[in-house]
């Protein structure tokens, strides 16, 4: 019985080692690549069962096809065009496109592709960098820089298998003493500007205070002299008013004259007047006698 059972345990068990060295399943997030003896056969980009001679005829890797990431973790320091140090934090997504390509390049060890792309993303930011000043790196052209170092990096892997999907620029700082140093220039710059600022505004101030005044004064002196001519004319019909009313009865304007006179003369009790009592000035008073 024993010895019926031996053959077949081993002919199940050289069917199984068949079966998985055969048969292999490639994830729809992985490229498969199919070598012979070190060399390679075939490379296997839909997802599904496949087949391959039994090891050691043929072995299977697997490359990942998902987008990966590289993140420095120090920032690193690059020269302006101004000679002017910069720290620089990035990042860069990438993906392997070709999987022959990539293994020719680097033996498919995914650590020397990451070290090759820093060192292509370190160069074209250092290009990038000395050409432009720091305004411009921080503020004006940041996408510009972004764009030019993805496309300079995609230029120099576009042989080994790889797509480069994105480059950005985390942080872009100066160094503490270069920071202290352009704070207080732009400091010093605003203080100035605000200054002339001032002296415009004081000076535009006085021109506006003095045209003010000028207007003014030239206003009261129309008003005025239309005043005195009002004045005048009202005077001149008063007087004409009066000549003629007067005129009808010259010993009523006399009377009337007098009249007021006395009023003006007498009005506060401390004037004192030295005149002789048969003067004219009391020629109606006698009448009333």
């Amino acid at each position: 019985m024993n010895q019926r059972i031996l053959p077949i345990l081993v002919l199940l068990v050289a069917g199984f080692y068949l079966i998985t060295s055969t048969l292999f399943v490639v994830d729809q997030r992985k490229f498969a690549v199919v070598f012979s003896f070190g060399e390679i056969k075939r490379v296997i980009e839909e997802p599904g069962l496949n087949i391959k001679l039994p090891s050691p005829l043929q072995n299977v890797q697997f490359f990942d096809r998902r987008i990966m990431t590289i993140d420095n973790p120090e920032a690193e320091r690059f020269i302006t065009s101004e000679k002017k140090n910069l720290l620089v934090d990035s990042f860069v997504k990438w993906r392997i496109v070709d999987p022959r390509k990539f293994f020719i390049s680097f033996k498919g060890d995914e650590r020397l592709a990451q070290d090759r792309l820093s060192q292509l993303v370190k160069s074209a930011l250092n290009e990038e960098f000395t050409k432009r000043t720091v305004r411009e790196l921080i503020s004006e052209q940041r996408e510009q820089v972004m764009q030019g170092i993805k496309k300079k990096v995609a230029d120099d892997t576009a042989d080994i298998g790889i797509e480069i999907v994105d480059v950005r620029l985390k942080r872009v700082d100066l160094l503490a003493e270069i920071s202290d140093s352009v704070y207080r220039r732009m400091e010093a710059e605003r203080k100035r500007v605000a200054n002339e600022l001032r002296s415009t505004g004081a000076a535009e101030s006085e021109k506006i205070r003095a045209d003010a005044e000028r207007q003014r004064d030239v206003i009261l002196a129309e008003a005025y002299r239309e005043a005195q001519k009002i004045k005048g004319q009202g005077d001149a019909q008063a007087n004409a008013l009066y000549n003629e009313a007067f005129s009808r009865d010259a010993q009523f304007a006399q009377f009337y004259r007098s009249l007021e006179a006395y009023k003006a003369t007498f009005k506060d009790k401390k004037d004192l007047m030295v005149i002789s009592p048969d003067s004219d000035f009391f020629k109606f008073m006698k009448k009333s006698k």
